[in-house]
């Protein structure tokens, strides 16, 4: 029985197949004692997967890369990328495989991809794998991102190995099956153009436009039309971070996704207190990736890119580099446009109103909100209840009340819209001690505080009584709070 459901299955080898350059065909290493420890059922129903199958012996094989399905063809994808501002010329699926794709409910193709699933020729000095808690982190925050209404890559499930792996100390290990639109990066494009072949990077381009910007295709110019949507969908994207707190990390050009999916969660993390320098990677020693860095840090790797691409853009050199640079000079004004109209939402108010009484509001908030400093997920929060008329909650929060109480008193008079606030502003995010207590279980074995937590991040927009510290903020001995990649 299990062999006719994995026989149903059908994995594509779009990416395999058409760019055969940036794919070296590999298998996944044997998992010598594979366990499910997380499956996302609903995500499998839209790929057309039945999920009794997947947690079967042979489904949870189909999972770790084991067994595949006729005509399946793994890879592993070449890549480059500037890592923390240094280029780095190959790098690639070191421990990653792209099983192929799939078809989702929406009609739409999706990858289905490994990580730690074992050395690849891109694997430099790595092992290969990965563990517990990495993997359950990557699956967590992108889940709960997903909720949040962020666009991000999926995860399908985490198997535990059975495989000791070796870090600071023996951890047991585990392998990530991850959805995505598609895993063409920046750095896809970085690694493509060094190579120096023009019908290549052309080829690439024509794949990202038919899996991501189909409008582009019947553009003028079509590979400056998918530069300005890739600009379009990055601005967007960060200012969806910045309004949640999020703070990715490791924003190298290789962690960009054309698709405009959130992609690899490594060393992320959630603002507790509003900082906007705040840095949580433990690698990220100068602060490039800090909060307030991301915008800044998008237009960068943006800006590598349009490089990449300027063979495509124009014949001539420096008429392509005017179309890159007035197509890149759209981003600050997308991303701020973006940012203000979510951070309008934010306080219930509409994205009409004037100018001359947003700005001020908005920006004497946020010196408000750092002076302090505050929860920033529970400010907002509460900030709803001040729309009508509960103004306590939210007061008691900040440090100078007669400016808090002056505030108010401009914002009130703009009309906020208490619902709309709270059907922006989350009670539930992945809350830095909370994450961490998950997955320190989660090693141990217990994996019901992951569980839990699971629960808790797919609804979060509606308060629900016996969750609150779900909303609390970390306890006064946590931190100073760092993250890792995990590799």
């Amino acid at each position: 029985m299990s062999d006719t459901a994995l026989s149903a299955v059908t994995l594509e080898a779009r990416f395999a197949n058409q760019l055969e350059e940036l794919a070296v065909p590999w298998r996944a290493e044997d998992v010598p004692g594979p366990e499910l420890l997380a499956l996302n059922e609903p995500l499998a129903a839209d790929l057309g997967l039945d999920p009794a199958f997947l947690r079967s012996p042979e489904g949870i094989r189909l999972l770790t890369g084991n067994a595949l399905p006729p005509g399946a063809t793994p890879v592993a994808q070449a890549y480059a990328g500037h890592q923390f501002g240094w280029y780095s010329p190959r790098l690639g699926d070191g421990r990653a495989l792209l099983l192929g794709e799939i078809r989702h409910a929406d009609g739409g193709l999706r990858d289905i991809h490994l990580k730690g699933s074992g050395r690849t020729p891109f694997a430099r000095g790595g092992d290969g794998f990965a563990v517990v808690g990495p993997m359950l982190r990557e699956y967590l925050v992108s889940e709960a991102m997903h909720a949040l209404g962020i666009p991000t890559t999926r995860s399908l499930a985490v198997v535990g190995t059975g495989r000791p792996v070796q870090r600071e100390s023996v951890l047991p290990g585990a392998l990530l099956t991850r959805i995505a639109t598609s895993h063409v990066r920046v750095g896809t494009f970085q690694y493509t153009r060094a190579g120096d072949d023009l019908e290549l990077l052309r080829r690439l381009a024509d794949y990202a436009i038919e899996r991501h910007y189909p409008a582009a295709a019947s553009a003028g110019n079509p590979y400056l039309a998918l530069f300005q949507e890739v600009v379009s969908a990055q601005a967007a994207l960060v200012a969806q971070w910045m309004l949640v707190g999020f703070v990715h990390g490791v924003m190298n050009t290789d962690n960009m996704a054309i698709s405009g999916e959130t992609i690899d969660y490594g060393p992320c993390a959630f603002l507790d207190a509003f900082n906007p320098a705040a840095v949580f990677s433990s690698i990220d020693e100068a602060g490039r990736y800090a909060y307030r860095n991301q915008p800044v840090v998008a237009e960068w790797n943006l800006a590598r890119l349009a490089e990449s691409l300027l063979p495509l853009l124009h014949d001539e050199e420096q008429k392509a580099v005017d179309l890159a640079v007035e197509a890149l000079g759209a981003f600050r004004g997308q991303y701020s446009a973006a940012w203000t109209a979510g951070m309008l939402a934010k306080l219930g108010l509409p994205e009409n109103i004037d100018d001359a009484d947003a700005s001020p509001l908005i920006d004497s908030l946020t010196a408000l909100l750092q002076e302090s400093p505050v929860d920033y997920t529970s400010f907002f929060r509460n900030l709803a209840g001040a729309a009508r008329g509960q103004t306590e909650p939210s007061r008691r929060m900040v440090l100078d009340l007669a400016a808090f109480d002056a505030w108010v008193v401009r914002w009130r008079a703009l009309g906020p819209d208490a619902d709309l606030m709270d059907r922006t502003n989350p009670v539930y995010i992945p809350r830095n001690h909370l994450v961490e207590e998950a997955l320190t279980a989660a090693t141990e074995g217990d994996l019901d505080p992951f569980n839990r937590l699971l629960d808790v991040l797919a609804d979060p927009f509606t308060e629900r009584p016996g969750l609150e510290r779900y909303t609390e903020g970390a306890p006064g001995d946590f931190g100073p709070y760092r993250t890792f990649c995990g590799t």
